[in-house]
């Protein structure tokens, strides 16, 4: 018969004072407490900073980086799934890549100020490395690594639900979505008629032209967007034109 192994806390060497208050900051900034906050820990510990501290006991944040990717693009992957049902596997693959991929990564982690919290050898900390985007996109992913460990998947999600996925709502991504192949199945699927774009005004001089794109369903419209071009125009028109037929679902 096999023996059950008991949970193990992790462990991490002892920290300074200071280093110490700086992580009860970051839990109470996130509104996020950690039930093991070694793993909070090792989720900001360079390898820097472990080959300058031999002497003591400590992991760096490499492992949790590798499970935090994982758990990254599957909570990001059920919530476009769940989202954008009018999304083909290949939009989706394609904003996907765009939400978890390093610049992206960046954004989220200096928007939480994670670089003041990373453990760094000195050598790194000269060189700049607080900033380096390599390593700020790799402490968010190991950060989501050690939330998933501590509490599970539930809580990430309550977590990107504030960081990340807002974000997509309000458009951050939108340069990769082709929202108007959207509207066009969703259209499709209701067999609601024959969708239309015009152009219905061009603003501004000629070397930053603004476009306005009326979308209209049977004669109807649905949207109107602007850009500086006519298909940035387009694209806009067809968002909001979404957004129309899918509340007009909810309210039924």
């Amino acid at each position: 018969m096999a023996m059950k192994r008991k949970p193990t806390q992790q462990k991490n060497g002892t920290l300074k004072e200071s280093e110490r208050a700086a992580f009860t900051e970051l839990q109470e900034q996130l509104n996020i407490h950690f039930n093991q906050p070694a793993l909070l820990h090792q989720a900001f510990t360079h390898s820097s900073y472990v080959n300058e501290h031999r002497r003591r006991y400590y992991t760096d944040n490499e492992r949790l980086e590798f499970l935090g990717d994982a758990v990254l693009e599957l909570s990001v992957s059920h919530y476009l799934f769940s989202k954008y049902p009018q999304m083909s596997e290949g939009e989706l693959t394609k904003l996907r890549a765009a939400i978890v991929c390093e610049p992206s990564l960046v954004l989220f982690a200096n928007e939480l100020n994670f670089g003041r919290y990373i453990l760094l050898g000195k050598g790194e900390e000269l060189t700049g490395g607080r900033t380096r985007p390599a390593l700020l996109a790799d402490v968010f992913e190991s950060f989501i690594g050690a939330l998933y460990l501590d509490q599970g998947l539930e809580p990430v999600v309550a977590f990107l639900d504030v960081v990340l996925f807002p974000k997509v709502e309000t458009g951050a991504f939108s340069h990769v979505m082709d929202y108007k192949s959207q509207l066009q199945e969703l259209v499709q699927q209701k067999n609601n008629g024959a969708l239309s774009y015009e152009i219905i005004e061009e603003k501004g001089p000629a070397h930053s032209r603004i476009f306005v794109t009326r979308v209209s369903l049977a004669e109807k419209e649905l949207g109107i967007g602007n850009g500086r071009s006519k298909k940035e125009a387009e694209q806009q028109a067809a968002k909001l034109a979404i957004q129309k037929l899918q509340e007009a679902v909810e309210d039924q």
